[in-house]
Formats: structure tokens, C-alpha cells, sequence
């Protein structure tokens, strides 16, 4: 995946409401859940920064036959101290900007790292499913995020669970010595 950009505006719009109706069937079939497996456990990324799993979001679905990791990441624009607390509370009513987009498994909500950017870590069925929702998102959360700060990183061939049961299951993908963003190096 070289693509590092948002969809046009009018094509990330249509499939974020696409999403949304999709994300409401998911709803009433009560197929999406809250688990707190993973909640309270600290990611830290080779570039310094650590962030803390404050929710998890899964769908009941077969497992991935073509699974990936996505890690998103962006800084919210003007939210400082309190505002993190308030942000978290809000976005549970994002829940329908993600859910429904074809090919979601899961996602690791983390708290705002010590340069206040925000990460998902996701597992989704299909690279080119997570390049699209990831390029649809960009344009939701440049409404809202500091200008040229949105990001994101797919990983094919790796389940969420095994890159958090052992992080250096990335050293083939990166060396060690590289310091990117999107790069999990421990997870407690």
C-alpha cells in the first residue's frame, strides 16, 4: 500500500454514510460489542510514544481471511487537558464512521500519546479494504484535526492479536532501528 492520501471528497462522503446505514443494521442485530480484554493496556511505538487502549470495538463476524493491521493516527485541533477527557466521551458516537465499512474486525481506541496524537489500531479483512476506509476517514478527521497531521499505516498478513502478543513479529517489515509512528514495539 504506497497510497497516502484521502479519497475525493464526494466519494469518502458516500461511503461514510454507506457506512453509517451499515453500522445501524450492525446495531439493531446487536453484532457489534465493547469487550475490555485489552482496555488499560499500554502500547508503546518506536518513536518514542506510548498510548493507553481506553476502549475496544469488535464485530461479530467470520474470522479475516485476508487479515491486516491498520494504525491510524491524528491530532486533534485545540483540544488540550480536560478536552482529551471530553473527546473520549464523545467518540463513542463515532462508532458508526467505522463499524459498518466492509472488512472491519476490530478496533484499539488509545488515548492521546505525551504529543497528543491520537492512534486506532485495527484489524480489518483486507488490505485494500483498510486502505479504503483509512483514505474515506482522512476526510472526517481533517474536519477536526490539526492540517497535515492525519496518517496511517497497513500492515497485510498480520492479526491484531499476533502483532500484540509479540510486537517484534514487525522486525522483518522495519528494522529495529527505524523510529516511524506506526511501529508497535511493546504492548503491556
Amino acid at each position: 500500500m504506497t497510497q497516502q492520501g484521502p479519497l475525493p471528497r464526494a466519494t469518502a462522503f458516500a461511503a461514510v454514510v454507506r457506512c453509517v446505514v451499515a453500522s445501524g443494521k450492525l446495531l439493531v442485530q446487536r453484532r457489534i460489542h465493547q469487550p475490555r480484554e485489552h482496555v488499560g493496556r499500554r502500547l508503546w511505538f518506536a518513536d518514542g510514544t506510548r498510548g493507553r487502549v481506553y476502549r475496544e470495538t469488535v464485530v461479530d463476524r467470520p474470522p479475516a481471511a485476508d487479515p491486516c493491521v491498520l494504525v491510524v493516527a491524528f491530532l486533534l485541533r485545540g483540544v488540550h487537558g480536560r478536552g482529551h477527557t471530553l473527546f473520549r466521551w464523545e467518540s463513542w458516537l463515532n462508532l458508526p464512521l467505522f463499524v459498518g465499512f466492509e472488512g472491519f474486525v476490530s478496533k484499539l481506541w488509545l488515548a492521546h500519546d505525551d504529543h497528543g496524537f491520537y492512534r486506532g489500531v485495527y484489524e480489518w479483512d483486507g488490505p485494500e479494504a483498510a486502505e479504503a476506509y483509512a483514505r474515506a476517514l482522512w476526510r472526517v478527521l481533517e474536519l477536526v484535526s490539526v492540517t497535515g497531521c492525519v496518517r496511517y499505516r497497513v500492515i497485510p498478513d498480520l492479526r491484531c492479536e499476533d502483532l500484540l502478543a509479540d510486537a517484534h513479529i514487525l522486525d522483518p517489515i522495519e528494522p529495529t532501528g527505524e523510529r516511524s509512528w506506526w511501529r508497535l514495539v511493546d504492548a503491556a
